[in-house]
């Protein structure tokens, strides 16, 4: 039997990964996945402690969580297409102005 404390290390080590590459990554498309590896690492730890606590409530809101990532990342996957036609690049350095002017 796997225990508890295995399963928050685990967890804590995904949301971790996804912190370093936010801060540590450049491009559009590495940050979204790490923030989706950090949303990932918080639904298995609040998993984690509602079989713990053999309670079925926070499993019914990790369902909800799950299906709300997934209409998240068809829109967000969607704005990441919509940029790179635009500036062909997903190079957060050069996204610093949120106007269509001349110098775009």
């Amino acid at each position: 039997m796997i225990s508890l404390s295995s399963y928050a290390f685990v967890s804590m080590i995904l949301f971790s990964i996804g912190v370093i590459g936010v801060i540590a990554r450049r491009n559009v498309f590495i940050i979204y996945m790490s923030i989706e590896l950090m949303l990932n690492g918080i639904t298995l730890f609040l998993v984690t402690f509602a079989r713990y606590h053999f309670n079925l409530d926070a499993q019914v809101i990790t369902v909800l969580v799950i299906a709300i990532a997934a209409a998240e990342a068809a829109i967000f996957l969607s704005v990441i297409i919509l940029l790179y036609r635009s500036k062909k690049s997903l190079d957060t350095d050069i996204f610093t102005t949120l106007t269509q002017g001349e110098n775009s």
